[in-house]
This record gives structure tokens, C-alpha cells and sequence, in this order.
């Protein structure tokens, strides 16, 4: 028996042009500069600066260009719509509306961090030690294995193996050791240690021997897994010191450098340097917000290329070269008319949608205080400014405004909510802050267990399960607490 069936299915396909356009509205100021740039040096009929040109002629506007060219019986028309490519030259229409942009006055320029990097840094420290050939080419290869935090993660019988493999040098692991307490005496202190124990024994050996550093080097020495999971009753009873003592020991150990190698200004490392593109100010109790200038560039279509398509329509005789001439300036102009209004779409969508932020958020950015951030999901913003969730995502997730709190990534406004004890709806970003400044209140002698902190929220009228406590005290990088206790 035959079957007939009918099914309707609805799909949606980006084109390839609106493809571009989420991925331009995605990208953080910066990124999108360089992409402003690339698209300049690929198409030439794209300018930038102010247009300060005289309007063109009005019998050139709203032509059509045909050619009668005939080559075999072939007609070739070209029409170009060149009103559609000069009409808004005069005035960059893409800008939204002059009090929306904020002086163009940033440094264009990605800093970089000068200087040598970490591993050459500890090269040219080597070249002041007297070392024979071999010790020489060993001490290389450990500095070669140094990471980035400033460790030698490798086993020395590995590294002996490598060096008879690639180096063709063969020793003892006696031999890297020794050569290896002399790489240990280089800059920054701590360097070249194997784990985070010999790194700090390494710093508290470079200070001057006071009781304090002695009874640290001791405790480091013998007793690293007592103090490192904080129990200070039994370092008190085996070292037979009193408190104040094991506190002066514990503050010399704080002030070590745990990662010797990650603050050495040398590593020739990319410094962020984040560019807000949107700015709030508080003016006479209201919430101002602009769009940072750099976010709308001045583009115009390029005026050599209008004039060849002049040139194209006044010649009485109409090459082939010519023709093909004119259907690359055609893509071209068009890839350039599409790029201007591409930015005019991004600057609204930027602008609408951290509008819509900042009036369901006012309270905060009127006050600064965390508490008063309302719950806020993408689906609330999306709903208001009528766009689809994905593109506010991508507005949230990479950008950055400049708020009289300080830079705030915007994605760090929206939280999910909970009921109180009252059925409000709270944010659980005002949860996590109202829990951090109880941490931070409570007595280190004494720090708060996660049941006790969900005592203590309940008692504020936040009903919270101990589980969800130790899930947001996560998020916040706080540790448990008999990793908060202090002495």
C-alpha cells in the first residue's frame, strides 16, 4: 500500500553578507579596527576620512551605464545605480546621532610588554658563571625547560636521556643536579625549582637569616603538608612555638613569590589593554550613555573610482577591457556601500542593546552597589530591543563599558534569579555578594563552614541549600574554610 505524505519544514539560512555582520558585531573595539583596516586594504573603493569634496554632478546621479559594444552579436549592459553609492558621501548617515559617540581620543596602539624574554633572560645571567663545555650545554637545556611559571616540571632521569638523544651529551643525573643547583642561583629567586616546596625553601634561603626565616625554612623543610592544609595547633605542639612565632614564620612564607617566573616583566607577552566601547556617566542624577567614537569611522566611497565609471559612460568607444573594468568597479563599490551600512547596523544594535541594559540595571549603575543588580538573562534584553538572543550574546560576552565603578566586561550584569523568603525574585549575583562580605566579616580564627554560611544567609531571608553555598563560594575563588583560618 502507497503512502502520500506532505511535510512542511521551516528553515532559516544566513546569508553570507549577515553571517559577517554578527561576527562584525561580536568583535571588541579593537579587533574591529583591524577588521575596518583589512577591509580597507582590500578594497580600494573604500576610503576613509571626512569627505570634503564638492557634490557630483546631478546629470551623473541616478545614471544607468549600457554599452552597445558589440563583439559577435553580444549586447553587454552594466547598470550601475551610482546615486546608490555617492548619495550619502556629504554626511556619514551610519552615525547614529552626534551625542551618542564619545570623543575619539584613545590610544590606537596594543602596548607590548619590552624587553627579553624570560629564558634569555636567564641565558645571558648563565654567561657570568664559569662552566665547562658540558656543564655549560646542561645548564642550557635546564633553562630551556624552565616554564612559564619559572618550574623545571620534568624528571632529572628524563632530562638525562634528552641530553645524550638531542644534545649528544651524556652525563648523570649527579651531574644535572649539580649543575642545576647552580641554575637555581639565578634571577628571580625560586626559579628552576621542581615543585612549589623547593621553590619557596629556595626564596627563604636568599633572605637574611632571622628567627622568623629560620622557623619558616623549618616548617617548609619538615612539616609542608601540616601548614599547607592549615593546621596550626600541631605546627605549634612540634616546633614548641607559641602563636606569635608560627604568625611571624607564616608571614614570611605569604610574602614569597609562587610563580617566580610569571611576573618577570620580560616575557615580551601581548599586555591587555581593553577599550570600552561604551561609557556611562551620571549628569544631573540621570544615566548618560555614549558610544565610543572609535566605534563609527569616517568612510566614504572612493572618488577615483566614481570617476572612471564617468569616464566609462562619457567614452563614445567601449573596449572589452573597459567593460571588465567597470564589473569589477561594480563589485567593488557594492562590497563598499555594504561595509558602510554593515557598521550602521553595528553601532545600533551595540548602542540599542547596552541601552536596554542600562535602564534594567539603573539602580546599580546610579549606585555602584553589587546588591542592587536585578536578575537579567539574555532572553530579557532580547525580548526589549525585539533581536534574537544570540545577538546579544554576542554584544555581552566581548565587550567592555566604562561605568563610574570602573571598566566592566558586560556580560557580568546579567545572573539568573531566585526566590527569597518574601517569593521576590533576587539576583544571585546580589546572593554572592551579600555571602562574600560575610566571609570577609567573619573571624579567620573561626572562618564560617559552608553549613553555617547557609545558616546565616537564611537568617537574611535567603533560603539557600549548603550544596548551591559551596558552588557560589567556588565562583567567587574563595576557599573552604579551614583554608580562610588565620592565626
Amino acid at each position: 500500500m502507497l503512502k502520500q505524505q506532505l511535510n512542511l519544514k521551516l528553515s532559516q539560512k544566513l546569508s553570507p553578507q549577515q553571517i559577517q555582520l554578527m561576527k562584525m558585531i561580536q568583535l571588541p573595539l579593537q579587533a574591529f579596527e583591524q577588521r575596518i583596516s583589512q577591509e580597507m586594504q582590500e578594497n580600494p573603493a573604500l576610503e576613509g576620512g571626512k569627505d570634503d569634496s564638492d557634490t557630483y554632478d546631478s546629470e551623473f546621479e541616478n545614471d544607468k551605464f549600457e554599452d552597445d559594444y558589440d563583439e559577435g552579436n553580444e549586447v553587454i549592459e552594466t547598470d550601475i545605480n551610482v546615486d546608490d553609492y555617492l548619495s550619502d558621501d556629504e554626511v556619514p548617515s551610519y552615525k547614529l546621532s552626534a551625542n551618542n559617540y564619545s570623543a575619539d581620543d584613545e590610544d590606537r596602539q596594543i602596548p607590548y610588554a619590552a624587553g627579553t624574554s624570560f629564558n634569555q633572560y636567564l641565558l645571558q645571567q648563565l654567561n657570568t658563571y664559569r662552566l665547562d663545555e658540558d656543564e655549560k650545554e646542561i645548564a642550557k637545556f635546564l633553562v630551556g625547560s624552565v616554564d612559564e611559571s619559572g618550574y623545571i616540571r620534568r624528571e632529572i632521569e628524563d632530562i638525562v636521556d634528552d641530553l645524550a638523544f638531542t644534545q649528544n651529551v651524556y652525563t648523570s643525573e649527579d651531574n644535572v643536579e649539580k649543575v642545576l643547583t647552580i641554575v637555581q642561583e639565578l634571577d628571580p629567586p625560586g626559579v628552576a625549582a621542581r615543585d612549589l616546596q623547593e621553590c619557596l625553601l629556595l626564596q627563604l634561603e636568599r633572605k637574611d637569616p632571622t628567627p622568623s626565616v629560620s622557623l619558616a625554612i623549618e616548617i617548609i623543610e619538615t612539616a609542608f603538608e601540616p601548614f599547607s592544609k592549615k593546621h596550626y595547633k600541631k605546627l605549634i605542639q612540634k616546633f614548641d612555638i607559641t602563636e606569635d612565632q608560627l604568625r611571624e614564620a607564616i608571614r614570611e612564607i605569604e610574602g614569597l613569590n609562587p610563580k617566580p617566573g610569571g611576573t618577570y616583566a620580560g616575557n615580551n607577552r601581548i599586555v591587555e589593554h581593553v577599550v570600552p566601547d561604551f561609557a556611562i556617566k551620571i549628569v544631573d542624577g540621570e544615566l548618560d550613555l555614549t558610544l565610543n567614537g572609535r566605534n563609527a569611522p569616517e568612510l566614504h566611497i572612493s572618488h577615483d573610482y566614481t570617476n572612471m565609471l564617468k569616464g566609462y559612460k562619457e567614452s563614445k568607444e567601449k573596449s572589452k577591457a573597459q567593460k571588465d573594468a567597470v564589473i569589477f568597479i561594480k563589485q567593488k563599490l557594492d562590497a563598499a556601500k555594504w561595509f558602510i551600512d554593515a557598521i550602521k547596523q553595528r553601532q545600533q544594535t551595540l548602542f540599542v542593546t547596552m541601552n536596554a541594559i542600562m535602564h534594567h540595571q539603573k539602580e546599580y549603575f546610579l549606585s555602584g552597589d553589587e546588591r542592587k543588580l536585578k536578575p537579567m538573562i539574555l532572553k530579557d534584553i532580547a525580548d526589549k530591543i525585539n533581536m534574537d538572543v544570540s545577538t546579544v550574546s554576542r554584544v555581552a560576552n566581548s565587550k567592555y563599558v566604562d561605568t563610574p565603578y570602573g571598566t566592566k566586561l558586560i556580560k557580568e550584569f546579567f545572573s539568573e534569579s531566585m526566590k527569597n523568603e518574601m517569593g521576590e525574585d533576587v539576583s544571585t549575583r546580589e546572593i554572592k555578594k551579600i555571602l562574600e562580605m560575610i566571609i570577609a566579616d567573619e573571624d579567620k580564627r573561626k572562618p564560617y563552614t559552608d553549613d553555617k554560611l547557609a545558616k546565616l544567609l537564611l537568617e537574611k531571608g535567603y533560603p539557600i541549600a549548603r550544596r548551591t553555598i559551596a558552588k557560589y563560594r567556588e565562583q567567587l575563588d574563595l576557599p573552604v574554610a579551614r583554608l580562610r583560618k588565620e592565626i
